[in-house]
């Protein structure tokens, strides 16, 4: 039984997505089922503690340096993978109001420091829930009319 659930969960983790997780429970099946071939794991309780324990143990001490050799990061949240990209507006933005500009072929709510009219091509500075924020005002420099920097 261990093998088997050992072999799927490892099965699991290759055809999805790689949070690599299911591995270590994988492994820790198929090493409780070593363990029982060879009459190592006692009653059925035990060999179910020892499961638990190898597969916390697993993702506890080698889940993140495994991750980290092979170069695989956090993802990163959605505001901070677009900050820096170019929003075209589609409805103006004044201070202090919601305007829209269209982000990635999608239309968001957008708030600015200064006005931003219709048809301009403004950098994000971030995004807060569902609103853009548009950087690059006049206060805090960085923006220039035609969209290049200072």
């Amino acid at each position: 039984m261990w093998f088997v659930a050992g072999v799927g969960l490892l099965v699991f983790e290759l055809v999805t997505p790689g949070s690599l997780f299911a591995v270590f429970f994988g492994f820790a099946a198929i090493l409780v089922g070593l363990l029982t071939v060879v009459h190592l794991a006692g009653p059925e309780w035990l060999q179910w503690l020892l499961f638990s324990v190898f597969s916390l143990a697993g993702v506890l001490l080698l889940r993140r340096p495994i991750m980290q050799r092979l170069g695989v990061g956090a993802p990163a949240l959605p505001g901070e993978e677009m900050r820096g990209e170019w929003a075209l507006v589609t409805e103006e933005v004044r201070p202090g109001e919601v305007g829209k500009v269209e982000l990635r072929g999608t239309a968001w709510s957008a708030r600015a420091n200064r006005t931003v009219r219709v048809g301009e091509r403004v950098p994000v500075d971030r995004i807060d829930g569902l609103t853009v924020w548009l950087g690059g005002t006049e206060s805090r420099g960085g923006w220039t009319p035609g969209g290049g920097g200072t």
